[in-house]
C-alpha cells in the first residue's frame, strides 16, 4: 500500500504479511477511502487464507470469520469494508475443497474486487464527466482520487475524466479538517495530473458557493443509505450551503458502498482528540478543553442532486427502490 499518512512529503510503499497489520493499516489511515478500505480488507481474508495451517475445512472456515471480524473492527462507517469481507467469506463458503483450494480462490476473489474497482471508477468518470461542461469549477470535500480506490478515484474521476476529454475544468478543494485530506492528497493528486486547484479552508465553502465561484459539487462517501449519505465530516454543511445557492450537489460512489438495507443510524466514527489538539505535533487549544472528534457526518440524500455510479447517475428516490 501507499502509506498515505506521509503525503506529500514522502511518497512510500508498505508492504503487510498478514490481516492483523492490514486492519492496523486501516485503522491508523495508512490506507484510506472507503473503496480503498473495501479492497484491503479483502486482501486481508486472502492473506489470513494463505497463512491458514489447518487442513480441518471447519477450522479453516472459523479462522476466516475471526479475520473478518479483526477487518471489521478497525473503522466503523466505510460500507465497503464490511461488504468485501461478506463477500469474501461468502465465496469461501461457496468454495469446494480443502483449505488450500479455498484459499487460491480467494485470492484471485480479491484481485477481481480489485480490478472491479478500477472498472468501476472509470465507468463514474465517464458517467459524470456528462454532467461537468467546458469551463466548470467543481468543488470537491476530503480525498476520493486513486489514492481513496485502487485507481482513478470516484468523485475526482469525473473531473479526471472531463479534462482528458478537453474541457477547460478547475477544482476548488477543502483542506478537510482535522486530517487535511483534501490539503495533503487531493491537491497533491490534482498538481500531479496538472489540473487547476484552489484550497480552502473548510469553513470558506459556503462563502465561495455564495460568490458564484462553484458551478457544482462532487463529494464521495463512505456509506449510502436510502435516506442518508455518511461522508466525511464537513459534507452535510456542503450540501447545505449547495441547496442555499442553487449549486448541484453530487456524490459519486461504486454500488459497493451503498447499503440500502440498513433500517437503523449509521455508526459514526469517533477519533482521537489529538488530531483536533495538534497540528504538525504542536498543540493549539489550551489543556482541559473538551472535543469532539467525528470522522463523518450525515446528509440527507434529499439535498443531492445525484448519485453518480458505475450503472448510472441516480436520483434519491431511486434508492427507496433498492440498486
Amino acid at each position: 500500500m501507499v502509506d498515505q499518512t506521509r503525503i506529500p512529503e514522502k511518497f512510500d510503499y508498505v508492504t503487510f504479511s498478514n490481516y492483523r497489520q492490514v486492519a492496523a493499516a486501516i485503522r491508523t489511515m495508512i490506507v484510506r477511502g472507503a473503496p480503498a478500505i473495501g479492497v484491503a480488507a479483502a486482501m486481508g481474508i486472502a492473506l489470513a487464507a494463505k497463512s491458514s495451517k489447518t487442513r480441518d475445512r471447519s477450522r479453516f472456515t472459523e479462522e476466516l470469520r475471526r479475520a473478518g471480524a479483526v477487518l471489521c473492527q478497525s473503522r466503523p462507517t466505510a460500507w465497503n469494508l464490511f461488504w468485501a469481507v461478506e463477500r469474501m467469506l461468502r465465496k469461501a463458503e461457496a468454495t469446494p475443497g480443502g483449505p488450500r483450494q479455498v484459499a487460491e480462490e480467494l485470492v484471485l476473489e480479491a484481485k477481481r474486487i480489485a480490478l472491479e474497482d478500477i472498472e468501476a471508477n472509470h465507468k463514474i468518470g465517464e458517467l459524470g464527466s456528462s454532467l461537468i461542461h467546458d469551463g466548470d469549477r467543481i468543488m470537491t470535500h476530503c480525498n476520493t482520487g486513486t489514492l481513496a480506490t485502487v485507481s482513478y478515484g470516484t468523485a475526482l474521476a469525473p473531473i479526471r475524466t472531463a479534462f482528458s476529454q478537453g474541457k477547460k475544468v478547475s477544482v476548488i478543494a477543502t483542506e478537510t479538517r482535522p486530517r487535511l485530506q483534501g490539503a495533503r492528497l487531493t491537491a497533491f493528486e490534482l498538481l500531479k495530473d496538472r489540473i487547476p486547484v484552489t484550497l480552502i479552508v473548510d469553513g470558506a465553502a459556503g462563502y465561495v458557493m455564495r460568490q458564484g465561484m462553484v458551478k457544482l459539487a462532487i463529494v464521495g462517501a463512505d456509506r449510502v443509505t436510502s435516506k442518508v449519505v455518511a461522508n466525511k465530516v464537513g459534507t452535510y454543511l456542503i450540501a447545505l450551503a449547495a441547496r442555499e445557492n442553487h449549486v448541484p450537489f453530487y456524490v459519486a460512489a461504486p454500488y459497493s458502498t451503498f447499503d440500502l438495507k440498513r433500517t437503523e443510524d449509521v455508526e459514526i466514527e469517533e477519533r482521537d482528540h489529538r488530531e483536533v489538539t495538534h497540528i504538525g505535533g504542536w498543540r493549539i487549544p489550551p489543556r482541559g478543553v473538551s472535543v469532539f472528534n467525528p470522522a463523518f457526518d450525515i446528509t440527507p440524500v434529499s439535498l443531492v442532486e445525484g448519485f453518480i455510479t458505475e450503472r448510472g447517475v441516480l436520483k434519491p428516490a431511486d434508492l427507496s427502490r433498492g440498486l
